[in-house]
């Protein structure tokens, strides 16, 4: 799993050559080839060569306290993340200088423990990877909530900027942006926060470390699924007001109908950069499904109680309308489905 993953495994040990190259190749970590760098070749290494050396051995034996400082030294300067495991004392000052310290909690003592930044209880190796893995799913929940947030919000953006720069009376009232913030968007946003890891989190490289949250990729998504939704609610609300003729009142139920829906499905759509939503399985994350439903039925409520049309400054739909807007809502999701499968698409090719 760390080799999918784009970790590399070091063995630092102070056991014999041969008992250190035995458990290394038992556990996958040292190849055919590979040689077993020694304490004592180590000495010999200064630090400059010890940069250029330290990528290419992957079990250490025989080595001392300052040998595995060294070590952990030699790989921040390759501008590597640094997580180093230990249990005893002579480990501290590597634990202390890695990115990450890790101890053990079972066996490790208490100075190792105060030295580290992490403890295993179960002193197992497996825990690691599993924390790799939650980690991994964290911080893909951050990215996709923030961009189903920010997209949503882009594109209620431009829909207020074109009608306004078009003179055209306002597609959406004050009321109407409340609610597809705080409940069309907000609940999705917070059932996507609690999303199933991706089956493939363990399969991808680590990001860079300088990597930004708001990249380039994150910027161009916000910004085309934002203009993507903006367009269709912008085209129904010139459809009914100035094609079909029809009331303002109308006009923006059908609009506010159109943008309801494609937020909503868009939650679907914001789970995964890669697979889609029939991949994914509609209820692999049941509460999004949940949330999606009742949001769907709140608003019909809004259709179809008076009080809530007063309360939204709306006039009702006809029920062939009604079909027709929400299909409208489908677009977006369409688009980005059929965007994410050609992308997809294109890597297998």
């Amino acid at each position: 799993k760390c080799k999918r993953a784009g970790i590399k495994t070091v063995m630092i040990t102070g056991d014999h050559p041969d008992t250190a190259s035995a458990i290394g190749t038992e556990l996958g970590i040292l190849g055919k080839n590979d040689t077993v760098l020694v304490g004592n070749e180590l000495d010999k290494l200064d630090d400059k060569a010890l940069v250029e050396r330290v990528a290419q051995v992957s079990v250490y034996a025989r080595v001392t306290a300052e040998h595995k400082l060294r070590i952990v030294r030699a790989w921040k300067t390759r501008g590597a993340v640094v997580a180093m495991t230990g249990d005893g004392v002579n480990d501290a000052p590597a634990l202390k200088e890695a990115s990450i310290g890790i101890a053990m909690g079972v066996t490790g003592t208490e100075v190792t423990k105060e030295a580290a930044d992490m403890i295993i209880t179960d002193d197992n190796f497996a825990s690691i990877v599993a924390a790799v893995e939650e980690g991994r799913g964290i911080y893909d929940n951050i990215v996709k909530t923030l961009t189903y947030l920010l997209s949503g919000n882009t594109g209620e953006l431009i829909v207020m900027l074109v009608a306004i720069l078009l003179g055209w009376p306002l597609p959406l009232l004050a009321l109407h942006i409340l609610w597809i913030n705080l409940v069309t968007d907000g609940f999705p946003a917070l059932a996507l926060a609690t999303d199933p890891v991706d089956r493939d989190v363990l399969n991808r490289p680590p990001r860079r470390s300088q990597q930004m949250l708001f990249n380039e990729e994150f910027i161009k998504l916000t910004l085309f699924t934002g203009l993507l939704i903006a367009s269709v609610t912008l085209g129904v609300f010139a459809y009914e007001f100035f094609y079909a003729n029809n009331s303002l009142e109308q006009a923006r139920n059908a609009a506010f109908t159109t943008l309801v829906v494609a937020e909503l499905l868009r939650a679907f759509a914001a789970r995964s950069e890669q697979y889609t939503i029939w991949q994914l399985g509609l209820f692999s994350n049941l509460r999004l499904f949940l949330v999606v439903a009742v949001s769907f039925a709140m608003l019909l409520a809004i259709h179809h109680v008076p009080t809530f049309q007063i309360l939204f400054q709306i006039e009702p739909l006809s029920w062939d309308q009604c079909f027709g807007w929400i299909a409208a809502g489908f677009i977006p999701l369409i688009v980005l489905q059929l965007r994410k499968y050609m992308r997809y698409h294109h890597k297998k090719i």
